[in-house]
This record gives structure tokens, C-alpha cells and sequence, in this order.
């Protein structure tokens, strides 16, 4: 039995790696930038450090898109003990990850590669577990585990309650929305990583898209390879060790009327380094009804469930996602 704990990319994809001279995936060298850093410990002291705080995620999320916290409250250890675990687990054999009896994960949480490519711009080079904060504490065949998700998971739902409470108070809205929306038993982890890719100048490590949630909070390595669209060109993130980064979702985006912006990004392809992350999803359930607080909406009403079955047929239609655009009201 094969023990390699690597997908068989090469093998799987082998038409589409064969037909490398025909098509390329144009990842040209880009300038790296730093991202604004927030230093969330200024929301413990006076009044006016606090709303200069709060100003600035606000601007952040309307300009950017994206901003990283520091001094954010989560320690490095479970931080560290995060990473550690993550790593043991992508460890493991190849055929225990993708077989559910041996990782007591739900169905379908491991994921690899890009089932649906028909080309290689629409392939990445990568693997993950996504799994839903509310089956963390049952994964009883991963003992050292789940206890480092669940310190993690936490901390980081803290964190982005906060963070889209205060979003929502600097547009106007002290709204009880998200804590009653937005629930552990309805947000996701997802544990991602990115093998060395001897296409690494044709593959994507995860192909341009936007988050279909809230907000993304992202605890990744010092590797590198996150890019973003600023002002209709691609950027490359500078990694920040004290650091979380936070961009925000779709949903946010259309909550907001277009106020925060869902920007698009993606993780390049390294030939020689392994690359990990951890990404909290903050998602309200399934029947939530996603509304313009500004009026006249740019956005109809929507479900989260409607919008999900959206974004599955883009894929399965056109190989990647449209999602926001068919919400948008015609005038």
C-alpha cells in the first residue's frame, strides 16, 4: 500500500499538465506591499484611541478590502499548537486523508486539487480540510487535534464577532445581526496546504476568487504567495508574524450595500517550499437573509443557501465562481 502522503497531482492532471506549452497561467512578477496593520489592543484603552481604532478597520474595509491585526488577543501558544497539529495531519497517508473512516472527519472535508479543471488556470496546487466548527469537539480519532482547533476556533470567533460588530456600529447599525446569525455552529476552519508545484509558473497554489462569507480570518506561514487586486492590479501580501489577516466576505459586501469590498485573491505556487494556512470562515446559517442596510439596495435579498447553490452552479457551469454579480438589482 502506497504510505506518500502527497495527492497524486501529476497523475491525476496529466492532460492538463501535457498541454503546459498551450495554455499558461500568466503570474507575472508583481510588487509586494504591506497590508494596514491594526493594532486591536487600542480598543481596550480611552475613548478616542478606541474609535481611532474602529476608523481605521472601517477605511481598511472599504479600501482594501483586506487589513492585518496585531496585539489581537489570541496567544502565540495556541497559535503554534495550531500549526503543529496541522501539520501532523497533512502528514498522514494520502489514502487515510481521502477516506473518512480513518480521519472521522464529515464527508467531503478533505479536498484537493481542482475536481472540475478543464485547463490549467482553473487547477490548484493544493489540499485542505474543511470542516465545520460544529463537528471539532466529535472527532474522537484525533485526540491532540481537536482540542488545538477548538482553542483556535474560540479565540477567532471573538475576534470576528467583534470585528463585523464594530464594521456594522461605523455604518450606522448596532444591530444584534450577526451574534444571532452568525453562530459557532455555523462558521468553518479550513486547514490548507500548499505542496512545492513543479508547475509552480503555470498552477495556481488556489485560483483568483472572493470568500462567499462575512469575514475571513487567516493565520498563515512566512512562506508567502497570498496576492490581491488593488486598484485593478495585483499585489503581493508581505508575510507578518505577529499578524492575522482579516478581508471580507461577499455577504459583507452586500450587507453593506458595496460600502466593504470583497476583493478578489489567490495563492501562487511555490517550486521548492510547502506553504500552510489556517482560514476562519464566518458564515450565518443556511436561511439567513442576506439585506442592503442602505437603501436603495445595489443587492436583492437573498438567502445564504440561495447564494451557496449559486456559486456551486457558476463552478459546475463556467469552472469558477460569479457569485455577487447575480444578486445585483437591474436597473
Amino acid at each position: 500500500m502506497d504510505v506518500s502522503s502527497e495527492p497524486p497531482f501529476q497523475k491525476a492532471y496529466k492532460t492538463l499538465i501535457d498541454k503546459v506549452d498551450m495554455i499558461a497561467v500568466e503570474v507575472d512578477w508583481v510588487e509586494t506591499c504591506e497590508l494596514p496593520v491594526i493594532d486591536l489592543s487600542r480598543l481596550k484603552l480611552g475613548e478616542m484611541e478606541r474609535e481611532e481604532c474602529k476608523r481605521e478597520i472601517a477605511k481598511a474595509s472599504r479600501e482594501w478590502g483586506f487589513f492585518q491585526v496585531v496585539r489581537h488577543g489570541i496567544c502565540r501558544e495556541i497559535l503554534e499548537k495550531m500549526r503543529c497539529e496541522q501539520r501532523k495531519l497533512f502528514k498522514r497517508p494520502f489514502y487515510e486523508k481521502v477516506n473518512d473512516k480513518y480521519m472521522n472527519f464529515s464527508a467531503g472535508s478533505y479536498r484537493w486539487g481542482t475536481p472540475s479543471a478543464t485547463c490549467l488556470r482553473q487547477l490548484s496546487w493544493s489540499e485542505a480540510f474543511h470542516v465545520p466548527l460544529a463537528d471539532i469537539s466529535g472527532l474522537a480519532g484525533l485526540a491532540s487535534l481537536s482540542p488545538a482547533m477548538e482553542q483556535f476556533a474560540t479565540k477567532v470567533s471573538d475576534l470576528a464577532l467583534e470585528l463585523a460588530e464594530i464594521l456594522a456600529e461605523k455604518m450606522g447599525h448596532r444591530s444584534e445581526f450577526f451574534r444571532s446569525n452568525c453562530l459557532p455552529s455555523t462558521c468553518y476552519l479550513r486547514m490548507n496546504r500548499y505542496p512545492p508545484c513543479p508547475h509552480y509558473s503555470e498552477v495556481f497554489g488556489l485560483m483568483p476568487h472572493t470568500d462567499s462569507d462575512f469575514l475571513t480570518i487567516l493565520y498563515q506561514d512566512q512562506v508567502g504567495g497570498l496576492q490581491l487586486v488593488k486598484d485593478g492590479r495585483w499585489i503581493a501580501v508581505k508575510p507578518d508574524p505577529q499578524a492575522l489577516i482579516v478581508n471580507i466576505g461577499d455577504l459583507f459586501q452586500a450587507w453593506s450595500n458595496g460600502v466593504y469590498r470583497s476583493v478578489e485573491h489567490r495563492v501562487v505556487a511555490n517550486k521548492q517550499v510547502e506553504r500552510f494556512s489556517t482560514a476562519y470562515f464566518f458564515c450565518p446559517s443556511y436561511d439567513t437573509v442576506i439585506e442592503s442596510c442602505i437603501k436603495p439596495s445595489v443587492y436583492r435579498r437573498f438567502s445564504f443557501r440561495e447564494f451557496r447553490q449559486q456559486v456551486q452552479e457558476d463552478v459546475k457551469r463556467f469552472g469558477h465562481k460569479k457569485g455577487l454579480p447575480w444578486f445585483v438589482i437591474q436597473n
